[in-house]
């Protein structure tokens, strides 16, 4: 930066204390005062935005007689205000400036005058798909990152603690299970029946074709004790109870809860986490229990309904023609469902970063990728038993 002042000409003389510049304001009519130097470009800055912000500077009029100091920050800040060609005539005609200080503020407001309007870069279509897909390539990363990095934490949390049982949060835990697993039992129940119900009639009505309606019995049993009981109780978990987790810690985070716990020198994975883990891995099997038997409950009475199918039937054909490894194939995938739908529902809790829209955003984060977790690995799983002959 160039800076002309009356004390910097003569070596060896006392600097002169810097006077913030000023810009006294009648109408139109503006007064530049002080010094414009860039030891006062924040103030100044904010003064001439003022200014700018009520009157356009196509409309005003300057008097700059009694600039003091001033660099190419300031004489910026003075082109800004007035424009570049003011600027360059008030330079020209004002007096009491000396001949260094005309000589910078005229070449500022050249400077300033020739300057182009920024042109927007321009990209090809390809390009910003391409930008975009490795955009979002590189967020689902970070997430699967800090997804592991925490489940490793909550898992070395619960290996510490197991052996410890005077560290178990007993009370925490149970009011956990009753909260994501006996209040969501009748939904649960309820919904897997009908949903049970309208496997029998869609099995009933295409089997009918074949005179093979008898196999519908199968076709329910088979369906909700290996992929239905689960995955329903599942994905019912993962939008009740993972969006409370995520509201519930997200909400203890923006009013500083967090820190007063870890200010206390206790853990909030201990303490929050590891009681919300174990209680859905203890919910959730149950209720996938309660989603099979409630399943092909659905689908027993549409069965004696419907196809003179009696319930005693029902069952003896269940019993004869469906083997026990569906129904553990089936409860087998419920634990670990649990486990990633909790884990995933307090991470999006401890994202919250200190507002009431976060917690929003991050409540809806939680549940998608809960349910979007609870597919992807019922898909593989359903491979996997497939491939393994299970």
């Amino acid at each position: 930066m160039t800076s002309t002042s009356p004390s910097s000409s003569s070596a060896g003389t006392t600097s002169t204390p810097s006077v913030c510049g000023e810009i006294l304001a009648n109408g139109s009519q503006l007064t530049i005062q002080g010094d414009w130097i860039l030891d006062h470009y924040s103030e100044l800055q904010a003064r001439v935005s003022r200014i700018l912000g009520t009157l356009s500077s196509s409309t005003l009029q300057g008097d700059i007689s009694s600039l003091g100091r001033v660099d190419t920050a300031g004489a910026a800040l003075l082109a800004e205000l007035l424009g570049a060609q003011a600027l360059a005539d008030l330079a020209d005609t004002a007096s009491g400036l000396t001949r260094e200080r005309r000589a910078l503020l005229h070449a500022v407001a050249t400077a300033m005058g020739n300057r182009g309007e920024p042109q927007p870069p321009s990209y090809s279509p390809v390009k910003v798909f391409l930008a975009a897909t490795g955009q979002r390539v590189e967020e689902l990363y970070d997430l699967l990152r800090l997804l592991v990095a925490f489940i490793g934490e909550t898992l070395a949390v619960l290996a510490y603690n197991l052996p410890r049982p005077r560290r178990w949060r007993v009370t925490s835990f149970v009011a956990s299970v009753q909260d994501t697993g006996l209040n969501a039992l009748p939904i649960v129940a309820l919904l897997t029946f009908l949903v049970g119900a309208v496997v029998a009639f869609l099995g009933a009505t295409v089997l009918e074709a074949f005179g093979a309606t008898i196999y519908t019995v199968n076709l329910v049993a088979f369906s909700f004790l290996r992929e239905f009981g689960v995955l329903l109780a599942a994905i019912l978990l993962a939008g009740r109870t993972a969006s409370s987790f995520t509201a519930h810690i997200g909400a203890m985070k923006v009013n500083e809860e967090l820190d007063a716990i870890r200010t206390l020198g206790l853990s909030p994975v201990e303490l929050l986490v590891l009681p919300r883990v174990l209680a859905m891995m203890i919910s959730l099997p149950l209720l996938t229990f309660v989603g099979m038997i409630s399943g092909i409950a659905g689908g027993a009475a549409v069965c004696a309904l419907v196809l003179d199918i009696s319930p005693t039937q029902f069952l003896a054909i269940v019993e004869q023609d469906i083997a026990l490894r569906h129904f553990l194939v089936g409860l087998s995938k419920a634990p670990v469902f649990a486990f990633l739908i909790a884990v995933i529902g307090c991470l999006e809790g401890f994202k919250v970063n200190g507002s009431a829209q976060s917690v929003g955003e991050h409540t809806t984060s939680s549940v998608v990728q809960s349910i979007f977790m609870v597919i992807l690995l019922d898909s593989i799983a359903a491979l996997f038993f497939m491939e393994m002959g299970w």
